[in-house]
């Protein structure tokens, strides 16, 4: 076994150990089932908490911008505050301090607790409050948003009447920026309501939207490649990723545990990303967040952000076409040289900010280790596991030769039954609302301001550093 795949299972370890918030115990404090009302006795909290660490050093400097990185995409720049998650180059995601392996561990589970993997409901939870919620705090979410979830009949209408060369995401964007006649922020907003107030409202929206997205993303799937079956109703007895699976016409059980985990570990990645950022940026000019997240969303439906995982289930099938399935590892080793001399990248490995194996990526590698080891194209992507890193490494030029999450996630939809490669970016999309809305939230109880950085142009940027 080489250094790297060492150092990979070293990972997948020290990701089940890792947790400096669970040094004195897991975070769970709050025994009401009324988000809304935790939130309310947090809010002022946090508020007190940033206002005086401001006060006291809201003069220091965090880091330095080089011209290079003003160039580069800006990246690792420090200049964004997101409460609801942390990328750690090493460790990877942790929400509200909490790594994927432990949110596995502590989040509450569907069928009422007995289900495999965690509910989205639970995470966005933890997203909102930071604590950990009960099994009632979670199924109140999923009571809420069953609730929540029906579509105006002019939203119905649009999709219904899109034509069917209309790329699903675009649909997807659409169909959120109309529902934006529901939104309550707007309404209040036009209505004069006190800045004090703006959380509430982005609030009821939040939770009206991420309701409503299962709904939309059913119909347009259903359209699409069901001939415009109907998605049914809602059942009240089924939490939110349930009832999206069955809308979508999927009735397997290990199915609807691939949507929770699917849906859970794709909510949030910091703030940097370009349909996290997007929302945040929108909702700075005070769009409603239904505007707000569909700005989001085409952010998201492009090639190098949620169009990856497409990208890299196209790569596999070239790569089984070409190979079969009794491939060699020296077959494999030289498909992926020719992949990286042809001046392509190999999809799937590589990240902007890891420098270790995606704990996303380990997480869905032993969901299918459990429930489809024998699949040949899961054994395609183990194989390649063992090499890409180290031609990568030899290759030298990549920072992360590691595979991230879009590695794995297509395999697991496809084995399922899910082949329309073009639906995935949707799927995303509705995991992405729960990362972006609880950040919403939280940018308008902060009271951040519009966002508006400095830019330069060329010669005004030499001017200030002095180049002639």
């Amino acid at each position: 076994m080489s250094l790297l795949r060492t150092a990979a299972f070293r990972l997948i370890q020290s990701n089940r150990a890792f947790c400096p918030a669970l040094a004195v115990g897991y975070r769970h404090k709050s025994t009401s089932t009324n988000l809304k009302d935790v939130l309310a006795n947090i809010i002022p909290v946090k508020q007190k908490e940033v206002a005086e660490f401001r006060k006291n050093f809201g003069n220091k400097s965090v880091g330095e911008v080089t011209v290079d990185q003003m160039y580069g995409g800006m990246r690792g720049i420090k200049a964004l505050v997101t409460e609801t998650s942390l990328l750690d180059a090493e460790e990877g995601i942790a929400f509200r301090g909490y790594p994927i392996p432990k949110c596995q561990q502590l989040l509450p589970k569907g069928n009422g607790g007995k289900g495999e993997e965690p509910l989205p409901e639970g995470l966005f939870w933890l997203l909102v409050t930071g604590e950990i919620p009960t099994q009632a705090q979670a199924d109140a979410i999923t009571k809420a948003w069953n609730a929540r979830a029906a579509l105006p009949n002019h939203v119905i209408t649009m999709l219904n009447n899109f034509p069917s060369n209309l790329h699903p995401m675009s649909q997807f964007s659409a169909a959120i920026t109309a529902l934006n006649s529901e939104s309550k922020f707007a309404k209040a907003y036009a209505d004069g309501v006190k800045k004090s107030l703006y959380w509430e409202y982005v609030y009821e929206d939040a939770m009206d939207l991420i309701a409503k997205l299962p709904t939309v993303a059913a119909i347009i799937y259903r359209n699409l490649y069901r001939d415009g079956t109907s998605v049914g109703v809602i059942d009240p007895n089924k939490d939110w990723s349930w009832n999206f699976t069955s809308m979508l016409g999927f009735e397997d059980p290990d199915f609807t545990e691939v949507m929770r985990m699917y849906l859970t570990i794709h909510s949030d990645h910091e703030g940097g990303n370009v349909s996290a950022h997007a929302t945040h940026l929108i909702g700075s000019a005070l769009s409603d967040p239904y505007l707000s997240f569909a700005g989001g969303i085409n952010g998201l439906a492009g090639p190098l952000h949620g169009l990856a995982n497409q990208e890299v289930l196209i790569w596999l099938t070239k790569v089984q076409k070409e190979l079969g399935n009794n491939y060699t590892e020296q077959k494999l080793k030289d498909f992926v040289w020719s992949t990286l001399k042809a001046g392509q990248v190999v999809p799937g490995y590589g990240h902007a900010v890891l420098r270790k194996t995606d704990p996303r990526y380990i997480c869905q590698r032993e969901f299918a280790l459990k429930k489809l080891p024998n699949d040949p194209m899961f054994k395609l992507v183990s194989s390649l596991f063992k090499i890409i890193p180290d031609i990568l490494l030899e290759q030298g030029k990549t920072k992360n030769p590691w595979p991230n999450v879009d590695a794995h996630s297509g395999v697991l939809l496809q084995y399922y039954g899910m082949k329309e490669m073009n639906y995935y970016t949707v799927l995303f999309g509705v995991s992405r609302a729960l990362g972006c809305m609880a950040s919403l939230i939280w940018d308008r109880a902060l009271g951040l301001p519009l966002e508006r950085p400095k830019s330069y142009d060329t010669p005004g940027l030499k001017k200030l550093v002095g180049a002639n």
